[in-house]
């Protein structure tokens, strides 16, 4: 028996709306994108982010839709724990960047255009 964790090179939420239909607000976008904020996140599951750069925040739809990224955001946090016998990731990133076009805005692991996470710290 193995221990089921997934590395994840992005933080995907779902979106605001779906906080009306009964999802916890962490679990979701924030209803509005702005640079220097930072919010909670909850992903269900043993998860593991990248803590020292940047990396996309996308929303997801759930079974691997995905957005584009719409930020580019730190995580500040994570921590795992036991919710009624069933692992969870809990956090906080900060928003960087917040994308208001189509172009490629990471490459890999690597931000495209000039990283901003040196003036956060």
């Amino acid at each position: 028996m193995g221990i089921k964790i997934e590395f994840n090179p992005d933080l995907c939420l779902r979106a605001y709306a779906e906080v009306r239909s009964g999802r916890h607000k962490e679990e979701c976008l924030p209803e509005k994108l702005e640079e220097g904020t930072a919010h909670p996140f909850l992903k269900e599951g043993l998860r593991n982010f990248w803590l020292e750069g940047e990396v996309p925040l996308r929303e997801t739809k759930g079974e691997g839709k995905l957005s584009r990224p719409l930020a580019s955001i730190v995580i500040l946090e994570s921590t795992h724990f036991l919710q009624n016998g069933k692992p969870y990731t809990k956090g906080k990133y900060k928003i960087v960047e917040v994308f208001s076009d189509k172009s490629v805005h990471f490459e890999g692991f690597d931000r495209v255009e000039s990283i901003k996470y040196a003036k956060l710290a």
